[in-house]
């Protein structure tokens, strides 16, 4: 480090600036990467990234916002102070990073935008990266919407190659307001798209996701007793999901609406699932 500095001195100023920030580039480059090393071992030992919530200015939400959460989730309730102020930032940039589109005539409002994007930030608030970036675009209709890509009507649906979710809101309101409906709409759709988005990106999060979802296939592939059991549970509602994407989605609908009761009838189920979403927050 001394030479370096030594050598420097014979540049003239302008090359001393160029040599200095290359310098710095470099050094830039050879932290971040021995930093990514060490987390990929810390993640092969523990399952979990080394850090999650790391930001240099939070964004807030005003205390109507904050009360209107408190309101309709446990989660939220349950959350330190501390972890609060986190999930407020990240309520408050899933908003300003997605164009939340009206149909039929309906007129956004600030709280459809709050409460749909909170449920986002609940399946994600374990994750580093919290924005799914296979959605750019929210469509909110007012109740069922008639699917073209399905010609049947849906009350959610998600379209990765438009990167768009779309959303009936009388459905997502009603699996919302009715506690003990095993349904919840925003979970189920939401789980769906981070699902596909874990399987396109590589960052730690998305990694152990994906990971940690072979492990459990896996696990009720050759347990077939656990699979059927799991299957013809109330939690599935009476019916076997047609797809991957469908089956993980009650899944984890399942762990975030009734985690005690998940956790005592499915207890290995529920260890793979608090894995996968890096969940380590009160009532979980």
């Amino acid at each position: 480090m001394i030479n370096f500095f030594l050598f420097i001195q014979d540049f003239y100023m302008p090359s001393k600036i160029f040599l200095g920030a290359f310098f710095l580039l470099v050094l830039f480059f050879l932290v971040y990467y021995v930093f990514k090393l060490v987390e990929m071992v810390y993640v092969i030992y523990f399952r979990k990234p080394m850090y999650v919530h790391f930001y240099v200015a939070k964004k807030k939400l005003s205390s109507q916002d904050k009360q209107l959460l408190s309101e309709h989730f446990n989660f939220y309730r349950n959350l330190s102070p501390k972890q609060q102020l986190y999930f407020d930032h990240r309520v408050v940039s899933f908003i300003k990073d997605k164009d939340f589109i009206g149909r039929d005539h309906l007129d956004v409002t600030c709280e459809m935008k709050l409460l749909i994007s909170a449920h986002a930030v609940i399946l994600t608030f374990g994750f580093r990266d919290f924005f799914i970036g296979l959605i750019d675009k929210i469509f909110i209709y007012p109740d069922a919407f008639y699917s073209a890509t399905y010609h049947a009507y849906h009350a959610g649906e998600i379209n990765p190659m438009m990167r768009v979710l779309v959303i009936s809101w009388s459905d997502f309101k009603h699996s919302l307001d009715v506690n003990d409906l095993n349904t919840n709409l925003g979970i189920y759709e939401f789980s769906q798209a981070i699902h596909l988005n874990c399987m396109k990106e590589r960052d730690v999060s998305s990694t152990i996701f994906s990971d940690t979802f072979k492990e459990l296939a896996s696990m009720l592939t050759h347990n077939e007793s656990l699979r059927q059991k799991l299957i013809q549970s109330h939690f599935f509602r009476g019916h076997a999901s047609t797809t991957q994407f469908e089956f993980l989605a009650v899944i984890l609908e399942t762990f975030i609406k009734k985690p005690s009761e998940f956790r005592l009838e499915f207890p290995n189920v529920y260890a793979k699932t608090k894995q996968m979403l890096n969940f380590d927050y009160a009532g979980y």
